[in-house]
């Protein structure tokens, strides 16, 4: 449910606006909640709520297991290491818009329904393409994306871009990859799902890694690949019809988003874990402030002004929770 603070200046309740007020409000919160449902971030982000100015993130190894010991015997000691750690520092967010009195007074409600639809639809909008241009600038296997002026870092913790073929290890200095050229099809689905089954962590152990998410911009082609792979029970490329053991494990996510940030021809496609992203922190989204809307008069021309502040930043940390297929330069799942 959308959770916006709302706050007044001082006598607003007592002025023409003030009858105006709770619709505007209604509407927001009612708009807030319609995005918030259709948002692409849950399911995408492991989303979490922030009281600082910014959060510290690292990865651990897993710990070495059990021992026997034999009756009586002594307890050994287990322990973790620690990985790499990325900080995330909180970004502030703002925007404006205001109503005339004159609009107030003559009972405008298509400029009082219009202004505060596109006001709370910017911000989630925002929160949207804010998103798609992390993801589309690890796509374009970028250090940092420039988004609305600024630079948002997108390396993962270990200072590698999101989709390498060389992840380090801090531990054992070995390296491995997440970053494949094959264009979608059944057989690079099933490569590409059991490439990050076997990936490993920092300490060399096998990770419980499940991928159960499929992400790809809006593309038909590639969508009409997706759906032909894993939309049925039996293969159709087999005389009598084999299981096909593809279907119905997937959620599926075509996100319109992504578009700007793939070029002419191209077509990836990412595997995501989402138990995995949710659990260590692979791609991270801190709510430092949800947003604020605060009403006042604008001394200057009587304009009913209303503020929106918000404070959240999110990044990658963890790469293991993903995985791109069908990206340029990549390593090959499968070999002709």
């Amino acid at each position: 449910m959308a959770n916006i603070i709302f706050s007044e200046g001082s006598g607003l309740q007592d002025s023409i606006y003030g009858k105006s007020q709770a619709p505007i409000r209604m509407f927001i919160e009612k708009r807030g909640e319609a995005f918030e449902k259709a948002s692409m971030i849950p399911e995408l982000f492991s989303v979490d709520a922030s009281r600082h100015f910014g959060e510290k993130f690292t990865t651990l190894t897993a710990m070495d297991g059990f021992l026997p010991v034999g009756e009586n015997g002594a307890y050994p000691t287990d322990g973790m290491q620690q990985g790499f750690e990325k900080f995330f520092e909180h970004m502030t967010w703002k925007n404006s818009f205001s109503l005339s009195r004159e609009i107030v007074e003559d009972s405008k409600s298509i400029d009082l329904r219009k202004r505060p639809l596109g006001f709370v639809t910017s911000y989630y909008r925002t929160r949207e393409r804010f998103a798609a241009a992390l993801y589309g600038g690890a796509l374009g296997q970028r250090d940092s994306v420039d988004f609305s002026g600024m630079s948002f870092d997108v390396r993962c913790a270990d200072g590698e871009k999101l989709f390498s073929k060389a992840h380090p290890s801090k531990i054992t200095g070995e390296t491995q990859g997440n970053w494949y050229a094959d264009e979608f099809s059944a057989d690079a689905l099933a490569a590409l799902e059991n490439a990050m089954q076997n990936t490993r962590g920092d300490n060399g152990e096998i990770l419980d890694i499940s991928p159960d998410t499929i992400l790809i911009p809006n593309i038909y082609t590639l969508k009409k690949a997706v759906f032909a792979a894993i939309g049925a029970d039996k293969s159709p490329d087999t005389a009598n019809n084999g299981y096909n053991y593809l279907f119905g494990r997937w959620n599926v996510i075509v996100w319109s988003y992504l578009n700007q940030y793939v070029s002419d021809g191209a077509a990836p496609w990412i595997l995501l874990d989402s138990r995995y992203n949710d659990e260590y922190g692979g791609a991270v989204w801190l709510d430092r402030t949800k947003l604020e809307v605060r009403s006042r008069i604008d001394d200057g021309n009587d304009a009913n002004v209303w503020q929106g502040y918000a404070r959240f930043i999110a990044g990658f940390n963890d790469w293991r929770f993903a995985a791109v297929g069908g990206l340029a330069g990549g390593d090959e799942l499968i070999q002709a």
